[in-house]
């Protein structure tokens, strides 16, 4: 395809060179009359002609072509068009108390839409990323395709000038860090149950990017802070597609610059080529379902070099089975099914394999996962039965009470002596 232009340029070069005179006599002068004694000129001649003819006779201004396809990609996308000026006042223009996060090449503010009165997350994209619309509008046109229970909605977009925004649905609950480190004294930690939950979910929202929405998508920086939940504990994936959308500003945009912030995330062959693939996906859920299971950050510059890792401190404990519960975040403490920790673990192994080809599917953890949140719980302990009385106390009593009869036993005997020794004197 890349050759196209090349021959239209060249066309357009031998036209400059007469072709025009040609082209202007082609009218004026009969076809007999026109020199074209050699054969091989005779059958090059129509291909510039036809060639060129759409683009020496246009019937419309220059550039109505593009904003017309600019407007087609406008209605194709499933969401409001926001003037900036309406997401200014919604965020009081972005002030810093309504900054929520960021990522490499974006900031996420908490707004309030006055018309509307709803509250919304909005995404300011880095404004030098993108030469024009059209690459904007492409891909906010497929993201806004995406529907699924567990993925963030898109609610609308601005593409006003040189800026570049994304509006989503907000949630309530916060992110899926909030809710594993640093907790209050007064907020009550994540069960078993919940943290499963929240990983079913999430394994759901990457299953219908990968394997049911057209085209597939790759998520390229999923980690547990992408992971956003509402008051129930459902789980809503958010910045998915952002990979691609970062990498179409043609060229000003860092190919690594939407995994910044993924540090210890990050699938192995990332760090060798730089690449992301479904696969990377997998990898990257695995370390998630890691932290749901033990409560670690993926890397805690606070422990010992050795287990500052997650994964590098899991890797060991993966190999034996008796080490499972080593894993387990102590806040659960022992209130977990123990069938259902081997299972989790052992999902969480295979997703963290060195070699992508060999991690399994997200189909394949969804239908492992759903499978383990199915199971009942495990049933409580018997209550232990009394203890009988220790056997030395019955000896201590025999003895003690043998002891004392014997005792008065010497004293009656000691009582008769005297008594004998009394007489004998009288």
């Amino acid at each position: 395809m890349s050759c196209l232009p090349c021959f239209g340029k060249k066309k357009d070069g031998n036209a400059d060179g007469g072709g025009d005179e040609q082209a202007q006599a082609g009218p004026m002068t009969p076809p007999p009359a026109m020199q074209a004694p050699a054969p091989s000129y005779a059958s090059a001649a129509p291909a510039p002609v036809a060639a060129a003819a759409p683009a020496v006779t246009p019937t419309k201004p220059p550039g109505e072509t593009d904003a017309n396809s600019e407007d087609a990609l406008r209605q194709a996308i499933e969401g409001k068009a926001f003037a900036f000026r309406e997401l200014a006042a919604a965020t009081d223009h972005f002030t810093p108390y309504n900054l929520v996060g960021e990522g490499g090449f974006f900031r996420v503010y908490k707004g309030q839409l006055e018309k509307e009165g709803q509250t919304v997350a909005i995404k300011q994209m880095d404004k030098h990323g993108f030469q024009g619309n059209m690459e904007f509008l492409t891909e906010v046109s497929k993201l806004s395709k995406l529907h699924h229970e567990n993925l963030i909605d898109i609610i609308g977009y601005c593409a006003d000038g040189d800026q570049r925004l994304l509006v989503y649905e907000h949630m309530d609950g916060g992110t899926l860090e909030d809710h594993l480190y640093d907790l209050p004294p007064e907020k009550k930690p994540m069960d078993w149950t919940t943290r499963m939950k929240v990983a079913y979910g999430a394994a759901q929202g990457l299953e219908y990017l990968h394997e049911k929405a057209n085209p597939p998508v790759v998520y390229g920086d999923f980690k547990a802070s992408n992971v956003l939940l509402d008051a129930s504990f459902t789980p809503k994936l958010s910045d998915f597609g952002l990979q691609q959308l970062g990498q179409s500003g043609g060229g000003n945009m860092p190919m690594t610059s939407p995994m910044m912030g993924a540090f210890g995330c990050l699938a192995p062959e990332y760090d060798r080529g730089g690449q992301v693939s479904m696969k990377s996906d997998v990898y990257c859920f695995g370390v998630v379902l890691l932290q749901l299971i033990s409560g670690r950050r993926t890397v805690d510059t606070s422990k010992p070099v050795q287990e500052q890792n997650v994964v590098t401190w899991a890797q060991p404990m993966f190999k034996d089975q008796k080490r499972y519960h080593e894993l387990v975040d102590p806040l659960i403490k022992r209130e977990y099914p123990a069938k259902a920790l081997n299972q989790v673990v052992a999902m969480a192994s295979m997703c963290l394999q060195e070699e992508d080809c060999v991690r399994p599917m997200m189909g394949d953890v969804v239908m492992t996962l759903g499978f383990l949140i199915a199971l009942p719980p495990d049933p409580p302990a018997p209550a232990p039965e009394p203890a009988p009385e220790p056997a030395p106390r019955k000896d201590d009593g025999s003895r003690h009470s043998g002891s004392s009869s014997s005792s008065s036993d010497d004293d009656d005997d000691h009582e008769e002596e005297d008594e004998e020794e009394e007489e004998e004197q009288s």
